[in-house]
């Protein structure tokens, strides 16, 4: 079998676009990255379903259930760009186990909770489980991902409404256990279990990202990472025949400046925007469907909820994973456009009949929107910041995007309950329209298109930035 030789981060870049399918340790890595946003997603959700009987369990007040809910959102805001820190300056696999480690000290806090304050502390490791772990699974996926299967990164949106659905599933499944009110202990238990699972399967077979370590300058690192991950002979040329790095950011999360400059500026406002306008609308709308199912059909019928619920996120589960077919077909930033311009359509519809329309077109408005903002940009924010910066900013990039979603998460789990108190439903959705209005309109002015197949942030020729001795080497 032939050797391979790395002489720098083009050699490492082309082999894997050059790559036919992602499979063997690769195909491992890949599902297991995607496997941590599944816990994510999981984790963040396991109160939805139960935040009824866990109301009633705990006695929460109107103000405590806003902290619970968004607590993790908060949490994660602060942990994105300290995730992303961590996975630029010290690679992506050990902080990738730290935050599994994390998720599973918040679920047993949290499912084993005697009081709200301790609900509360658990809440605060899955949030900085969250943050730390979006951050990085994004930019280990993009890293191991051939340029002409670029547009498979948006698999994890469907991944995200699976693991939502299974939520539900399990919330229906212990209501007819009887466990009463302490369903969502049972919840957030089954996310420990599930962190623990993928503790063992990434520290098993995870290995560190070799373009990581190439734009690091350590080829032999390189080398032997793909040996692992391939299973073919490679090594780095003599230091004589290797390619020199030049421009490579080294400031940590300093690096962040970077992206706010040169070609990387209008990368950036794409990306928050996008990342931001479907955080809000999301867990705006998206992630109170329990209590719009409620509206719907009654508040008689836990279960005829939840599977009113489970139906909706099917339309996610659907658009999630029909996303990279889309976003091929589209790109990336026209499949936001057009899905934040439908979900607008949808929410002012909403707005305007919500309490006159028949049950038929009640129950078919909000699974439009769920299949609208799934198969567009619920999966494109992160995946326009994934795709557009070169390795070694990738995941401080993740990171700091993240947590401007994290905001919106945030923003969108405290504003629906306030404004669905005040004003009522109708009016909500009318207030909530203008979020994907104005991202549609950032959508369709900034042209930047970072999925087509000839383009590779780590071959791009060097930006101007990159020269700036006080920032870089």
């Amino acid at each position: 079998m032939a050797t391979h030789v790395l002489r720098g981060i083009g050699d490492v870049v082309s082999y894997i676009d050059s790559r036919t399918r992602i499979s063997g340790r690769a195909g491992w890595i890949w599902w297991l990255a995607l496997g941590g946003l599944f816990l994510d997603a999981f984790s963040n959700s396991a109160l939805s379903a139960g935040l009824g009987p866990m109301t009633r369990d705990l006695d929460l007040s109107a103000g405590q259930i806003a902290l619970l809910t968004s607590m993790a959102s908060w949490v994660a805001l602060v942990f994105n760009p300290i995730g992303g820190w961590l996975a630029d300056r010290f690679g992506r696999v050990g902080p990738l186990l730290v935050a599994k480690v994390l998720a599973l000290a918040g679920a047993f806090i949290a499912a084993f909770a005697p009081t709200f304050e301790l609900v509360v502390a658990g809440r605060f490791f899955v949030g900085a489980a969250y943050g730390i772990d979006f951050a990085i699974a994004m930019a280990l996926l993009a890293e191991f991902t051939p340029a002409k299967f670029r547009s498979r990164i948006n698999t994890w949106q469907g991944i995200w409404y699976t693991a939502v659905s299974s939520n539900l599933i399990l919330a229906i499944g212990f209501c007819k256990m009887n466990v009463g009110d302490s369903i969502w202990r049972w919840a957030v238990g089954a996310a420990g279990v599930v962190a623990l699972l993928l503790f063992i399967g990434q520290a098993t077979k995870l290995v560190e990202s070799p373009s990581w370590y190439a734009r690091k300058g350590r080829l032999d690192d390189a080398a032997r990472s793909m040996t692992k991950i391939y299973g073919e002979t490679f090594q780095a040329a003599p230091e004589g025949d290797r390619v020199p790095l030049e421009g490579v950011a080294t400031k940590g999360i300093g690096n962040v400046a970077l992206i706010f400059r040169g070609i990387y500026l209008p990368r950036t406002i794409l990306a928050s925007t996008v990342q931001m306008g479907q955080s809000l609308q999301y867990f705006a709308v998206g992630w109170y469907l329990p209590i719009i199912s409620i509206a719907i059909f009654g508040e008689g019928d836990f279960v005829l909820a939840t599977v009113g619920t489970l139906v909706f996120n099917l339309f996610g589960i659907v658009g999630g994973f029909a996303s990279p077919i889309i976003a091929r077909k589209l790109g990336l930033r026209r499949a936001s456009a057009i899905g934040f311009s439908l979900v607008f359509v949808m929410l002012v519809v909403l707005g305007l009949f919500f309490d006159t329309m028949p049950l038929w077109l009640a129950f078919i408005v909000p699974s439009l929107f769920i299949l609208f903002h799934s198969g567009g940009p619920g999966a494109n924010g992160k995946s326009l910041s994934t795709l557009s910066f070169r390795s070694e900013l990738r995941a401080t990039a993740n990171g700091f995007i993240g947590a401007i979603g994290s905001l919106g998460a945030a923003l969108g789990l405290v504003v629906f309950p306030i404004l669905k108190e005040d004003l009522g439903l109708g009016p909500t959705f009318l207030i909530l329209s203008a979020v994907p209005f104005i991202a549609a309109i950032v959508c369709w002015v900034i042209k930047w298109e970072p999925s087509r197949a000839d383009f590779n942030p780590d071959a791009e020729p060097e930006a101007p930035q990159f020269r700036d001795a006080d920032i870089v080497r």
